[in-house]
């Protein structure tokens, strides 16, 4: 999550150890098959007190990318890329620039992250291949398809800001100021015009 609303500073994070492989690959995957329940349990930073996780904002993310009409995309691709790109939270959480962790601590943590889920739980077999290579094609934004879906990434923040500013009558400027300028597909942008402008509706 790229803005936080709260200014107060966090205590400092610790992180849970790396799983170890058994060394029977079927157990070690059912052991990531539970790994990624965190996603569904761990909120996401700056929505904690609303209930909102980390597989909630993949989940609608990859709904979004379906949604599209941009035929040069692989759709099949954005949607995968959608449901993986946070993976790595599942061991290190939702790491917040108030935290005081730099960019590039964060960014090793969850590739080591990955590196663990490929090799000690997933056996480098095909799958973790295929998800390794979507976390990092996304990491990397060189592709049309990673910078669709960081797009998608700013713009389900923009929405999930916009569902609490209206359940609670809270002013949550700041989400959308992180994420409505920076959007650059021409669909997605868009469609968070079609957000402001309900916003700015009385």
């Amino acid at each position: 999550m790229e803005h936080n609303s709260s200014a107060n500073s966090a205590p400092k994070r610790v992180f849970p150890p790396l799983y170890k492989s058994s060394g029977d690959a079927s157990s070690d995957m059912v052991a990531f098959f539970h790994m990624l329940e965190r996603l569904k349990t761990q909120k996401r930073t700056g929505w904690v007190d609303h209930g909102n996780s980390i597989s909630d904002h993949m989940y609608r993310m990859a709904i979004l990318a379906m949604c599209t009409s941009d035929q040069r995309l692989d759709v099949s691709k954005c949607v995968m890329m959608a449901i993986v790109h946070d993976l790595a939270e599942a061991q290190v959480g939702d790491i917040s620039p108030r935290e005081g962790i730099p960019k590039a601590e964060k960014h090793r943590l969850e590739a080591e992250a990955m590196y663990n889920f490929v090799h000690e739980m997933l056996h480098d077999s095909a799958a973790a291949q295929r998800i390794y290579a979507l976390w990092q094609e996304y990491e990397e934004g060189v592709s049309d398809e990673a910078r669709f879906v960081k797009d998608l990434d700013r713009l389900e923040m923009a929405l999930q800001a916009r569902e609490y500013e209206k359940r609670h009558s809270r002013d949550l400027q700041g989400f959308f100021d992180s994420s409505i300028p920076h959007l650059r597909h021409p669909e997605v942008q868009k469609w968070g015009n079609e957000l402001m402008a309900g916003r700015s509706k009385p």
